[in-house]
């Protein structure tokens, strides 16, 4: 059994309208699902990804109304999003000329990049690790040769390896590749790979007990989730978990996906999410992102939803 790669990831915004300009706009992905938080349908649930919505490209959020973030270990602490090769030097005039905080092209692990923040201090890395390639957004304002292409390598913190080592590699089938000084200078992180790896399919964890437990809010990742290619699949991972004895969530309905929930033992919030059905199994591909779409449980629910929610555009 093996996981193929980065599914998702889902963060926290306190500011759904500047959230959803920022990532369209100044990152030029495409919003591919307009919907709610399934278990607290008063906040927007926002899908930010390539052309098509690709599995391995969502960016998505959750906006509720908190505070900013405390930064520390226990934590989702850097979203990596690949661009092709070539690309960094644009990104980089691109997001100083927008005003975007960002810390320059360097070389870490071996790969060019370039660390960003967005204005709610979300941390992401844009990596040169162009495979797989994405699906172009033909009305980005980004061209198409420096797009986004989709999701890791994902990082997190935690103050001490060993437990959550052996969930990656007992649990998760993931395999340990190499290690890199933290670029922060605290500590030392791990780069552990899903199936054939690449910057898609790996997780990079951050060994760092000298920081002070995160608390989540508006700048932090609620959780990052691992592809499995189908329901079937999915099954055979709930049942994985479950010989483990890991305390999990059984298998969830998401409508776009079907998905199985975690933590491992640093406290990150894991899921193992279904390639498919996908984002435009209630809308079509070339419009989808542009409504308010609700599974059919929430949909005899739709005026009181709507009336909840503050515009986007």
């Amino acid at each position: 059994m093996q996981l193929t790669g980065i599914h998702h990831l889902t963060a926290i915004t306190a500011d759904a309208p500047a959230n959803n300009r920022f990532y369209t706009e100044t990152l030029g992905l495409r919003r591919v699902k307009k919907t709610v938080n399934q278990d607290d349908t008063s906040a927007y649930h926002l899908f930010f990804a390539d052309g098509a919505g690709s599995p391995g490209s969502d960016l998505t959020f959750f906006d509720w109304p908190v505070g900013r973030e405390r930064r520390g270990t226990h934590s989702i602490n850097r979203t990596g999003l690949r661009v092709p090769e070539g690309s960094l030097e644009y990104w980089a005039k691109r997001l100083t000329d927008l005003g975007v905080t960002n810390g320059g092209v360097i070389t870490l692990d071996g790969r060019t990049s370039l660390d960003v923040e967005d204005f709610e201090g979300q941390r992401l890395r844009l990596v040169e690790a162009p495979q797989p390639a994405g699906q172009p957004w033909d009305q980005s304002d980004v061209p198409v040769q420096h797009q986004i292409q989709g999701l890791g390598p994902i990082s997190i913190s935690v103050p001490e390896l060993a437990p959550t080592e052996a969930v990656l590699t007992q649990v998760m089938n993931m395999q340990k590749v190499r290690e890199y000084p933290s670029p922060d200078g605290e500590g030392v992180v791990h780069v552990y790979q899903m199936g054939d790896g690449g910057a898609a399919a790996e997780l990079h964890v951050a060994v760092q007990p000298g920081l002070p437990v995160a608390r989540q809010g508006a700048g932090a990742v609620h959780h990052v989730a691992f592809r499995v290619p189908d329901k079937a699949a999915l099954t055979e991972w709930t049942k994985r978990v479950g010989q483990f004895r890991v305390p999990n969530s059984g298998e969830v309905e998401r409508y776009y996906f079907r998905s199985l929930y975690f933590r491992e033992p640093g406290g990150n919030l894991f899921e193992l999410a279904t390639d498919g059905p996908g984002f435009d199994v209630d809308e079509p591909r070339e419009t989808m992102g542009e409504g308010l779409s609700l599974p059919p449980f929430l949909e005899p629910k739709r005026a009181q939803i709507e009336a909840g929610l503050k515009p986007l555009d």
